[in-house]
């Protein structure tokens, strides 16, 4: 029996739902090389060919650029099929896809100098304000150490954090012979994203190769016209917050999954003998209620936000503050059910190359990352609701 989906609230486009069999259809393979991932510490070069052909890198990138503009609720239904194989994979091709939608807000002339030759470019990122920023004519004279650069060796660009003497926040967009890669990925969780170091020593980044974080905040992007479709008017923290959390609800399904199996499994196929089971029953109806529950609020958000940016409308930022939050929570989320789960899988999870357990260590550390820690989110909500002014921009 295959566990229930949350159904879409929307009718996807047909080129969203092609690129969504394509995804689903890699199913087997992903989890095939779920292993190979973890051994050489990042996604494996047949994964990313997989997707790249599958159109799942082009789905948020602009049609003149080749791309599929599809909504965001058709991308995070791609990217729970891939969690659910594996969720190092959805981490890094997530993050990496999700890189052609901060691009498309640029100004052109960034557009072109990554995609101008090949549509199929793809980049990396880090946006911890690591950079030593020095103005300079034209531009910036740049340095710095970036951590958690998922991906990096399936891109020829990165997306780095930095102040810039003025004081305010912004990406630079670095060409692959601007930076080095250093292997720093020895974790225990989401050990196939292959989340290296950046390191840059004094290179030259032009004004228009970077996005200031005010435009993403107030929808004044450099790269959206008129023209450009809805999409590109939402706010980008909306989509990066989610996915670096989404997959975790991939991963907590799938956990459901082989739980599911392994406890019919130990009673021989005969449910009956299950029936006095109550603590097991109830911990696996409290699971996909949870996933429910998640995988609802994901796919409502986006609904809301795209019918405001279609009807010309902005997102108010009271809505955004709290979806932002609701965000935060999912990996804590997930981590209450894959802990219920795990705690009771029995001797054998807790053995090395248990499924259960990598899906227990992907989600544990998933929880690292700044973005999956809720307090400041929370405050910051609570604060807002009872009148005060929002500390966060990153909305």
């Amino acid at each position: 029996m295959t566990l229930p989906a949350t159904p879409l609230t929307h009718r996807p486009p047909l080129r969203a739902q092609d690129i969504y069999d394509r995804v689903l259809a890699l199913g087997d393979m992903l989890r095939k090389n779920a292993p190979q991932a973890r051994e050489q510490r990042m996604v494996p070069q047949e994964n990313i060919d997989a997707l790249r052909d599958a159109g799942f890198f082009l789905a948020l990138q602009p049609r003149k650029w080749g791309g599929h503009e599809v909504d965001p609720q058709d991308f995070f239904r791609m990217h729970l099929a891939i969690a659910e194989n594996c969720m190092s994979t959805a981490w890094a091709s997530g993050i990496v896809a999700v890189h052609a939608f901060q691009i498309a807000l640029m100004d052109e002339r960034a557009q072109t100098d990554v995609w101008g030759e090949d549509v199929h470019v793809r980049a990396s990122s880090s946006y911890a304000p690591m950079g030593k920023v020095t103005a300079v004519e034209g531009g910036f004279r740049f340095s710095g150490r970036w951590g958690w650069s998922s991906g990096s060796d399936h891109c020829t660009w990165a997306l780095l954090g930095g102040i810039d003497p003025e004081g305010g926040f912004r990406t630079f967009l670095v060409p692959r012979t601007d930076y080095r890669i250093e292997d720093t990925w020895h974790v225990m969780g989401l050990q196939g994203t292959g989340s290296k170091d950046i390191v840059v020593e004094d290179a030259f980044v032009p004004e228009y190769r970077t996005h200031k974080a005010v435009d993403g905040f107030l929808g004044t992007n450099p790269g959206v016209t008129a023209d450009s479709a809805p999409l590109y008017r939402l706010p980008w923290a909306q989509l990066f917050v989610r996915v670096v959390s989404t997959p975790a609800i991939g991963a907590a399904r799938d956990a459901l999954d082989l739980y599911r199996q392994m406890v019919v499994g130990k009673a021989s196929g005969d449910v009956t003998k299950l029936a006095a089971d109550t603590g097991t029953q109830e911990r696996i109806a409290a699971a996909i209620t949870s996933i429910d529950e998640m995988e609802a609020i994901l796919f409502r958000n986006f609904d809301r936000m795209m019918a405001q940016v279609t009807a010309g409308e902005e997102v108010p930022v009271l809505e955004r503050i709290k979806y932002r939050y609701q965000a935060s929570l999912v990996i804590e989320r997930c981590m209450a059910v894959i802990d219920s789960l795990f705690s009771s899988a029995g001797g054998s999870s807790v053995f090395l190359g248990s499924e259960i357990q990598q899906r227990f260590l992907d989600i544990h550390t998933a929880r690292a990352h700044v973005a999956n820690n809720p307090t400041s989110f929370g405050r910051n909500l609570g604060a807002v609701l009872l009148g005060a002014d929002s500390t966060d921009f990153f909305v």
